[in-house]
């Protein structure tokens, strides 16, 4: 069984999360909840995260452009 595409950039968001918050990533990874994707005829089974980290920018030069 492998990660999904979806499941691989999951975990690079939940990597650039903790960089950007100065945070521990394990509790993020701990909270993932993975789920096996139906396996395609010949293919091989993947897993998929349900519940991927949500990351948030501030930019506050953007909120200033839209005045």
């Amino acid at each position: 069984m492998k990660l999904s595409k979806q499941a691989m950039g999951s975990l690079m968001m939940a990597l650039q999360k903790s960089l950007l918050e100065q945070s521990d990533i394990t509790e993020t990874l701990q909270n993932m909840d993975f789920v096996p994707a139906a396996e395609e005829e010949g293919g091989e089974a993947e897993l998929y995260v349900k519940n991927p980290p949500l990351v948030k920018f501030n930019n506050p030069e953007a909120s200033q452009e839209d005045k």
